[in-house]
Parts: structure tokens; C-alpha cells; sequence
């Protein structure tokens, strides 16, 4: 097989061309339906993900697609703009929270350690959602790569990853937030990542 004649890897949801369009509300209620469920659990999911097997088996990799995908819903609903931006990590997002100032520092502080801190997968997806909720409630509404963030999910689930997730997140965190200490304004930090 030649690589011409390889198939193309499926894109996630969250990558598809919106350049002319935003997704759909219907498709985002769909995702929605999805919080608090076991990945596989919503037939109105099922569409979406790429991850799903034919044998039902949950894989890591489903679990953490299907919470990549309740995020992107929650964070998306009525939103004028996308907000999957590739590039721009959890940390780096969250550090705009911080200096948005609609939310306390501390308040903003705590709930990232929360999250970097989570035990078990369950409970770091419930503490992304809250983020992901304030992130959202914004006037200017900070994107995330929901395909960087898939990995990290992935990678999160492997104990011998999750301190490597960890360290990223708390990484782009804390050099954001302390690029932003020194921007006249929350608009002149650049969110874009290597």
C-alpha cells in the first residue's frame, strides 16, 4: 500500500473545517448528553467519536475522547468563535482565567492545583468541567486545543505519564501567568504555544 493510498486518520470533532460555519447546537446538545456518562453510554455520542470499537471495549483512549468531547461542547455552546485553537495548552488557558480578574487569584489558583492534583480520572474530567465553565462565562472566551488536551487525558490515565501531564499543565500555568504579570493588559499575553 502506498502512503497515497493510506487512509486518512479521522479528524476529531472539535478539528473539522468551521472556517465558514461554527457547529452546530444540535451536535453540541448531543455532546453535552454526555456528562456525567460513561463513554459509549449516549447513542446520541456515538457519531462523534473516533475512538469508538466495534467490539464496545472502553479504551483508554475512548475515555478520554469522550471527555475532550463533553469539554469542547460545554466550552463551545454559544460562543461567536471557536474555540479549539491548536497550540494553546490547559495551563496557558487557565492563566488567563486567572488574570481576567472575574474570579478570584486564589479562587482560580486552588481549583488548578484541584485538578493538576485529581486522583482518579473521574475526578480531574469534573474539575476540567468547572474550569471549562469559567472559561466560557469570559467576555473574551480564552480557546484550548481539545487535541492537546486529549493526549494529556490519555497520557493522564498511565500512572507513569500523569506526572508528566501534571508538570505541563503547572508549566504553561505558571510561565503564562508570569508573562502576564509583566503585559500591560490581558490581550498582550499570546496564547499560542509551541
Amino acid at each position: 500500500m502506498t502512503s497515497s493510498s493510506r487512509p486518512q486518520p479521522k479528524l476529531f470533532f472539535w478539528e473539522r473545517d468551521y472556517a465558514r460555519k461554527l457547529p452546530d447546537g444540535k451536535h453540541l446538545t448531543a455532546l453535552r448528553r454526555g456528562l456525567g456518562r460513561d463513554p459509549g453510554d449516549v447513542p446520541a455520542m456515538w457519531p462523534y467519536y473516533t475512538r469508538l470499537r466495534s467490539d464496545g471495549w472502553v479504551s483508554s483512549d475512548l475515555r478520554a475522547e469522550h471527555a475532550a468531547l463533553v469539554l469542547f461542547a460545554v466550552h463551545q455552546q454559544s460562543q461567536p468563535r471557536l474555540v479549539h485553537r491548536p497550540g494553546v495548552g490547559l495551563g496557558t488557558a487557565v492563566a488567563k482565567l486567572r488574570l481576567d480578574g472575574k474570579f478570584s487569584v486564589d479562587a482560580v489558583d486552588r481549583r488548578f492545583g484541584a485538578a493538576a492534583t485529581a486522583t482518579s480520572f473521574p475526578e480531574v474530567v469534573a474539575h476540567l468541567r468547572s474550569m471549562v465553565s469559567q472559561l466560557r462565562s469570559l467576555t473574551v472566551t480564552p480557546p484550548l486545543d481539545y487535541t492537546k488536551l486529549f493526549r494529556d487525558l490519555c497520557d493522564w490515565q498511565d500512572a507513569d505519564r500523569a506526572h508528566q501531564v501534571r508538570r505541563r499543565w503547572g508549566a504553561q500555568y505558571f510561565t503564562a501567568r508570569d508573562i502576564v504579570n509583566e503585559a500591560s493588559t490581558p490581550q498582550d499575553l499570546e496564547i499560542s504555544q509551541p
